[in-house]
């Protein structure tokens, strides 16, 4: 069997072998919540530390999940390729054939793990968002395409300035640049992150660009260069100053019920 076709086999049985990528947060989220899943309170007060610990468990989960789909994966396609009852030559025979295919194979899974914990990143902070009831409109389509935009798209249409915009980003590096038209019309735009390595000269820029950098608190505290920058903030300072007094403003205008 040509190797292009073992390989498409590979991938085709691997990804029907694996739980998708949301139940696979999911699980991670309802693992880290435990007694707490409906407690609010104890949400908005560990938010940092649950960013943190979620995104361990559910690449942990991926993990194991990876292991057991490509040893199904390897038994169905490369048990094809042997003999009923396969010697050891047998077995060495198929590696030497397929081993172009092999690297191939794991190449993929390598290059598809790395989409996959940006995207646990954004649905971490999309659940418990649901869970706290903070109202947002997703991916909306503005001045840019911000991952949130609260309270919606409707309301930034008529009051942009009051309304939050906020952006999820695992690592930010240069890319800060290519967002921030996506808060032109907005005086508060947020970008989250678990990116310990932005630049020392970038946070004041993205400061004169009305950026505010939202971390972990664990990363915030423990970076020297970010503990002294006024637009560096804890996911706890940004719900305690920032959407939490929205929320209230929101409510008290009759823009959410």
């Amino acid at each position: 069997m040509p190797e292009q076709e073992v390989l498409q086999l590979l991938k085709q049985q691997f990804r029907s072998s694996m739980p998708s990528g949301l139940q696979v947060f999911s699980e991670a989220i309802d693992s880290q919540l435990g007694q707490n899943s409906n407690n609010r309170d104890w949400i908005k007060s560990h938010f940092s530390d649950l960013v943190e610990s979620t995104q361990i468990k559910a690449y942990d989960i991926y993990k194991l999940s990876e292991q057991a789909a490509i040893s199904r994966s390897f038994r169905e396609v490369f048990g094809r390729l042997l003999p009923a009852e396969p010697t050891r030559e047998d077995f060495l025979r198929v590696l030497e054939e397929q081993a172009g295919t092999l690297d191939a194979f794991f190449l993929s899974l390598t290059q598809g793990r790395r989409p996959r914990a940006g995207k646990a990143f954004e649905h971490i902070i999309k659940k418990l968002f649901g869970i706290l009831g903070y109202p947002y409109t997703p991916q909306a389509i503005i001045n840019g395409q911000p991952d949130f935009l609260l309270p919606s798209r409707e309301h930034f249409m008529t009051n942009a300035m009051d309304c939050i915009i906020f952006t999820v980003k695992r690592t930010v590096r240069e890319r800060w640049r290519q967002i921030v038209t996506e808060g032109l019309r907005g005086y508060q735009f947020f970008l989250a992150t678990i990116d310990e390595e932005i630049a020392q000269r970038d946070l004041p820029e993205m400061q004169t660009s009305r950026i505010y950098v939202v971390l972990p608190a664990r990363i915030k505290n423990n970076t020297e260069r970010y503990t002294g920058a006024p637009n560096v903030i804890s996911f706890e300072t940004f719900f305690a100053q920032h959407l939490d007094p929205a929320m209230t403003r929101w409510r008290n205008n009759g823009v959410i019920s």
